[in-house]
């Protein structure tokens, strides 16, 4: 979560949402995000798919299987589809989102059992991802 946390940073600081991932397979970070959206105009360069590509450049068949997300905040539906679709087993996340979040507060994608088993363990280091959130956009109002 620290590098992941180090990612969001990064992203506060170019202008984006303070948000930034990780994916581990086995002991190794396979792929490394942060929110991307205005760099790239474009609405899915979200932190989860920004890693979860860099982690699949080195697969031979574009799945993650038993890897791990770590992530600053809980995945959106969009987000929720990729980690399922590339069969990462774990999502570990720190701030909960009441407005898009797929992993048990507004949703519950990964979790439904319907389109997977995702494990998810929420809240590490829920308070740094959340005040680097709230910060962030208490900033921006001003």
């Amino acid at each position: 979560m620290e590098e992941a946390l180090l990612l969001a940073e990064e992203a506060g600081r170019a202008g984006e949402v303070p948000v930034g991932a990780v994916v581990v397979i086995g002991d190794e970070v396979a792929g490394r995000g942060r929110n991307r959206m205005l760099e790239k105009g474009d609405p899915r360069a979200h932190a989860e798919m920004e890693a979860i590509d860099a982690a699949r450049a080195g697969s031979a068949n574009g799945r993650l299987d038993g890897g791990t997300l770590v992530v600053t905040l809980e995945p959106c539906p969009l987000c929720a589809g990729a980690i399922v679709l590339t069969r990462l087993s774990r999502v570990v996340f720190g701030a909960w989102d009441s407005r898009l979040g797929a992993a048990g507060s507004r949703f519950d994608v990964l979790g439904a059992g319907i389109l997977g088993d995702v494990r998810v363990r929420p809240e590490v280091l829920q308070d740094r991802c959340s005040s680097l959130l709230s910060d962030w956009f208490r900033e921006r109002r001003r």
